[in-house]
């Protein structure tokens, strides 16, 4: 592995660590892939908060529409297999359609441009008022005029992926999630992921939890619901790691053989803009596509009752990034794309030089945590607290054992100042002056809290 690498994932835990606890998630579990292989497997916090199980890598979560990545591979195997063609029309496969869907291409389908409605008039399977859906709910739904004619605009639908798993089954013969398993999840070698839950062998589920508001706690959502015939949308359960691994397979770069290099190419491009939203963002088929400040990704998110996730594959640096979180508010996108603002910087500035090597840290102040981050031969001073990370950092040039300045920050900082680490009588770093901003330990600022405050919080209780 790169030194750059092993000194980026090195620094990557502890930023999520301190994320997990500042955004006061219940817990969060990530990996790392670079050309393929796992180089980073973590988890944080707990996976019930009524139980105060504590998390691990090898905990299930329900991925949600990760799932329609594999229904997308599973498409375009058949394809390949010369099984169905990506400009039939749905109605080939399935009957009883509107004549409006009937005439939807597969591809349409895939990239969801085929204008059918997201969710149904009654979408209370994702807010666990009701059960998810059967084949005869499904086509129920699917007998009425859809909303937009196809190939007019991207709009999202997980009924449409309901009807790709519908599509598999008439093409193979088979259930959806027996195939699936077998031709896609097996095939890719993954051994910690299933289709639906009630596939699930080994491990535990993590469960899902509420929001905070409006209750000022969160609550357990269980997540063990069946998903029924839109397993094809919704169903996935797996782990960071198995998803790193999947995603690496579909990149164009990528060695492995589960999709062709053509199919794996058209799957990742963008078909259709997202111009609706702010972020900048793409669907091609069953996946979502964008850039990072020049690192171009691929990837898809999912969101099931309790739980938000994100995997995101950078082709052109090998790496692929997942983050798995068991609340409904959880900043899964936020940390990805910290996670791949850690490596970025690390790839352009290189593992720390010896001379810096030891300028590391967390220290702290009123105005919360700030990390000193050797990179290269430089030392950048960044507030812990910030998404994305090392964004308005201070950048510090060593000029002595326990000697710097600040030549490099925003105005509203300290450049030009001096920086300076002073020691105990053991010779240990126990403070750091940045400027005229004094910054201790983490058990040394929160004893000084208590010294200074706590009195006048009772007081005032």
């Amino acid at each position: 592995m790169d030194e750059w690498l092993k000194a980026g994932l090195d620094y990557v835990p502890r930023w999520i660590d301190y994320q997990v606890q500042h955004f006061a998630q219940p817990g969060c579990a990530i990996a790392v892939a670079h050309q393929g292989e796992v180089v980073l497997e973590a988890a944080f916090g707990t996976a019930d908060l009524s139980t105060g199980e504590a998390l691990t890598p090898r905990h299930r979560f329900r991925v949600a529409s990760h799932s329609k990545t594999f229904t997308a591979a599973g498409i375009l195997k058949l394809k390949e297999r010369g099984l169905l063609r990506l400009d039939d029309g749905v109605g080939n496969f399935v009957p009883g359609l509107h004549p409006d869907i009937a005439s939807v291409t597969v591809q349409q389908l895939l990239s969801h441009s085929g204008g059918l409605v997201r969710d149904g008039a009654d979408a209370g399977q994702f807010t666990n008022h009701r059960p998810f859906l059967s084949t005869a709910e499904l086509k129920a739904d699917l007998v009425l005029a859809p909303p937009y004619g196809a190939a007019e605009r991207f709009k999202y639908s997980n009924h449409g992926y309901g009807l790709l798993g519908l599509i598999i089954e008439a093409v193979t013969g088979e259930p959806y999630t027996t195939w699936i398993m077998r031709e896609i999840v097996r095939a890719a070698g993954l051994t910690e992921t299933a289709a639906d839950i009630g596939l699930m062998t080994g491990g535990t589920l993590a469960r899902g939890h509420s929001t905070r508001l409006p209750l000022g706690r969160r609550l357990v959502i269980p997540g063990d619901n069946l998903t029924n015939d839109v397993a094809s949308a919704t169903g996935f359960v797996s782990t960071a790691g198995d998803l790193v691994r999947f995603f690496s397979q579909l990149s164009p770069m990528s060695e492995a053989g589960l999709l062709s290099p053509l199919s794996r190419r058209d799957m990742t491009r963008g078909h259709w803009p997202d111009s609706e939203s702010v972020l900048d963002r793409s669907y091609g088929l069953g996946i979502i596509s964008g850039t990072l400040k020049g690192w171009d990704w691929f990837g898809h998110s999912g969101s099931f009752p309790g739980t938000l996730s994100r995997t995101a594959v950078f082709p052109a640096q090998g790496l692929a990034i997942s983050v798995l979180t068991n609340a409904i508010d959880g900043p899964a996108q936020l940390w990805v794309d910290g996670i791949a603002q850690i490596l970025k910087a690390f790839h352009a500035g290189g593992a720390p030089h010896e001379e810096v090597a030891d300028w590391v840290g967390r220290w702290w102040m009123l105005w919360g945590a700030v990390d000193l981050v050797p990179i290269g031969g430089k030392v950048f001073a960044s507030p812990t607290a910030l998404t994305p990370p090392l964004a308005e950092m201070s950048e510090i040039q060593v000029t002595g054992r326990d000697a710097g300045k600040v030549i490099r920050a925003s105005g509203f900082f300290s450049p030009g100042e001096a920086v300076a680490r002073l020691r105990d009588g053991r010779g240990e770093v126990s403070e750091i002056r940045l400027g005229g901003t004094r910054l201790v330990s983490q058990s040394a600022f929160a004893d000084e809290l208590v010294a200074r405050y706590q009195g006048f919080s009772k007081d005032r209780a």
